[in-house]
């Protein structure tokens, strides 16, 4: 019962059952990239009269995080390009990182020195601050 529950009103979780059956009756599928994140577009580049465009969208692998798509699908989804990264012979550069989500609220997240959730003790100030007194 409550997976049915989730399948038909939460989006966070995974596709609602609405965008299953919209996939499923209007959907072509296009690639999958390394997340597993899998890729739609219109039937055959059907162009919708209210975009003046194709649709395209994608079906996210268990939780809905849009930062787990890296920037080739990124750009082919926002129509920055017309061909999607299946159908290009591309090859990444010897000096380019792998795409990662973004890490904010998460353990892994950046956490510099001098930030109160910094490991350790923050510290000491230099002598170069003067506290502000309230009435001078």
């Amino acid at each position: 019962m409550k997976r049915l529950f989730e399948l038909l009103f939460t989006w966070w979780n995974r596709d609602t059952f609405g965008t299953q059956l919209w996939t499923w009756f209007y959907g072509e599928f296009v690639g999958e990239d390394e997340f597993v994140n899998r890729y739609y577009r219109t039937r055959r580049g059907k162009v919708d009269r209210t975009l003046n465009m194709e649709r395209r969208w994608v079906s996210y692998n268990g939780y809905a995080e849009p930062s787990t798509v890296p920037p080739s699908w990124h750009g082919w989804l926002h129509h920055t390009v017309d061909t999607p990264p299946t159908a290009e012979d591309y090859k990444a550069r010897a000096w380019q990182k792998p795409h990662r989500g973004n890490p904010s609220g998460t353990p892994g997240a950046l956490r510099p020195t001098g930030s109160t959730l910094a490991l350790g003790r923050r510290p000491r100030a230099t002598g170069d601050y003067k506290p502000w007194t309230p009435g001078r």
